[in-house]
């Protein structure tokens, strides 16, 4: 019980009243659309977190050693035909990653921040601290606009990525997360907007006029205006989402595709407004802590808003998690934070 009581005091979480969650019900009517997805194995390697493509048509991926071991990484290659090998081996699970016009293949690397890799294999250190000084230890969301602007989020500048630092993340409920922008030309790093919840996915409009960025925790997307008169001011592009947003991608029609990690968890929403009871579970083991349900869930969603279409899988059975979501050559490739496979969705 002491140690339960030393481990609680490690966080000094916010209180929140989270919405009441929406139902599944039409636009959001479950169905089994998921389960037609095959699966590609990540050779016994855990966490394909976002998707990279090259002028090939090859995909790669960042993945970590174990479902709770971010420390080792490798990034890996999947053939257009399927095939799987190890591209290389990095020293911390890769997030986010984009391929620049030189074909450099541009990253987020956890504990590092902003990193190039160039086509001998060379890792090149681009941005290691916020432009305020933080360290960027838990990077995500990379998007690379026309002009060669990298654009990316970083969730927390205290602690590197951790199923104990994602529980915290989960229950403190702080804006530790900010989103920027580097620009390799000049080797500068500029903030675009900080202090937002568990900041995670990125996606670019079409006109590169806005960014979105899920903010996990809060179970919403906001819209950041990249230009035009309400430049570098934020709203809420979508609120009380039934799932906790994670990846986000943009399709060639200018529609999105929200990825989530699971559905809304009805025992998380009752304890967000009691801070000892946040406290006291996270200070229980981790395995008597409420775990993530299996369930697969992908948004595709209008420049507005709209839910344009719903995909699921409800019982996780073929996608456990579709926190990751790109589109390629008629496929969705999806991707999970502690999962051991990429399910690959064909669309009708």
């Amino acid at each position: 019980m002491a140690m339960i009581f030393l481990k609680s005091c490690a966080i000094q979480p916010n209180t929140w009243e989270p919405p009441q969650k929406p139902a599944f019900e039409n636009s959001l009517a479950l169905n089994q659309a998921l389960t037609e997805s095959s699966a590609i194995s990540l050779l016994g390697w855990y966490g394909a977190e976002d998707f990279a493509v090259d002028k090939q048509g090859n995909v790669y991926c960042g993945v970590h050693a174990k479902p709770n071991d971010f420390s080792q990484g490798a990034i890996l290659k999947v053939t257009p035909t399927g095939d799987v090998e190890e591209y290389m081996q990095t020293e911390g699970w890769v997030t986010g990653m984009e391929f620049d016009r030189e074909g450099n293949l541009i990253a987020l690397q956890n504990g590092v921040g902003l990193i190039k890799i160039d086509q001998q294999k060379q890792i090149h250190q681009l941005a290691t601290h916020t432009p305020e000084g933080a360290p960027i230890l838990m990077g995500t969301g990379l998007q690379i606009a026309a002009d060669g602007t990298i654009y990316f989020a970083n969730m927390s500048s205290e602690d590197v990525s951790s199923a104990r630092t994602f529980s915290k993340l989960i229950l403190e409920m702080k804006p530790k997360g900010g989103v920027y922008a580097y620009r390799p030309a000049e080797k500068r790093l500029t903030t675009i907007s900080e202090g937002h919840y568990f900041a995670n996915g990125l996606a670019l409009s079409a006109d590169e006029s806005f960014l979105l960025l899920s903010e996990t925790t809060k179970y919403r997307v906001l819209k950041i205006w990249l230009s035009g008169s309400e430049q570098g001011q934020s709203e809420v592009f979508m609120d009380n989402l039934a799932g906790f947003p994670n990846n986000i991608s943009r399709r060639a029609n200018g529609n999105f595709w929200i990825g989530f990690t699971t559905k809304r968890n009805d025992q998380l929403d009752k304890i967000h407004s009691k801070r000892g009871m946040k406290r006291f579970v996270f200070g229980l083991p981790r395995f008597v802590q409420p775990k993530a349900e299996k369930f697969g869930m992908v948004l595709e969603v209008s420049e507005k808003g709209q839910i344009i279409d719903a995909l699921f899988d409800p019982e996780g059975e073929v996608v456990s998690e579709a926190g990751a979501v790109e589109e390629i050559a008629d496929y969705l490739y999806l991707g999970g934070d502690v999962v051991s496979y990429v399910s690959k969705y064909p669309l009708k």
